[in-house]
């Protein structure tokens, strides 16, 4: 029992790099009282001292700024960081060393008892700061929620989310497989969900929308000087000009557009 408490407290100084050694972790971190609070709320939850169960999650809302239903299951080494507003409903389940912000909610959209109404998230989840999982949908393993992001529906192992209503990005990322392995889980940690080396689809959308335009406009200025050239007409003339510089500036536009998309 006291091995896995430590095992919690180390695997918070392994995800953050502002915890200094083990009595600051448990003395000054909401987040590890809250899942340690809660497991004694579960025990009586699932022993049928529904009522006390509550009113222990309560005190614990009260002491840590963290709402977590006794009936919600937990795994090991779940860190909240910071916490504060973290709202997690009765059928969620979280699996091992998942990371979870302030300001998330894992709440339900049903409103029928006895039913899966909330999100069961896989291991190694990162839900980052605000985000909502709202659903009794799967959140895959090692996947990312962005910040501010509704997830409405499943997220596949390894994928991240962002946006509203939230969009799938399936980024190339390490595999992470060395589990008990500290510096890989550093390497493979993303915090807040933070991405790298990956577009939101929307820009990746528009610019393909722009490089189409551009790509049509080359082949109608070659086909133009073509046709002047069968017509025997000369190939650039006043009208012609102004034209050309009216599409070089579109050109220009568009890829002022494309460069503000990357970055």
């Amino acid at each position: 029992m006291l091995n896995a408490l430590f095992d919690e407290v180390d695997s918070i100084i392994a995800r953050d790099p502002a915890a200094r050694h083990r009595w600051e972790v448990i003395t000054c971190y909401p987040g590890l009282h809250a899942v340690w609070l809660h497991r004694v709320a579960h025990f009586l939850w699932n022993s049928g001292l529904q009522w006390v169960a509550r009113f222990w999650s309560m005190l614990a809302r009260l002491l840590t700024g963290i709402e977590i239903h006794p009936g919600a299951k937990i795994g090991r080494r779940v860190f909240l960081d910071h916490g504060l507003g973290i709202v997690i409903g009765e059928t969620t389940e979280i699996g091992d060393d998942c990371t979870i912000y302030q300001g998330v909610t894992l709440g339900g959209t049903s409103l029928y008892k006895g039913v899966k109404r909330h999100p069961t998230l896989g291991k190694g989840v990162v839900i980052s700061a605000g985000a909502k999982v709202l659903g009794g949908f799967t959140v895959g393993d090692g996947a990312r929620v962005g910040s501010n992001a509704v997830v409405l529906k499943e997220i596949p192992a390894g994928a991240t989310a962002v946006g509203v209503p939230a969009r799938i990005l399936h980024p190339d990322l390490p595999s992470g497989e060395n589990g008990n392995d500290v510096n890989d889980k550093k390497a493979y940690f993303s915090a807040y969900g933070i991405t790298p080396n990956v577009d939101d689809p929307v820009s990746m959308a528009l610019k393909g929308l722009i490089d189409a335009t551009l790509e049509q406009e080359a082949k109608i200025k070659i086909l133009e000087t073509q046709l002047a050239k069968l017509s025997g007409a000369p190939t650039l003339d006043t009208g012609e000009a102004s034209k050309s510089n009216a599409g070089q500036e579109t050109k220009h536009d568009l890829d002022t557009i494309k460069q503000w998309l990357k970055e």
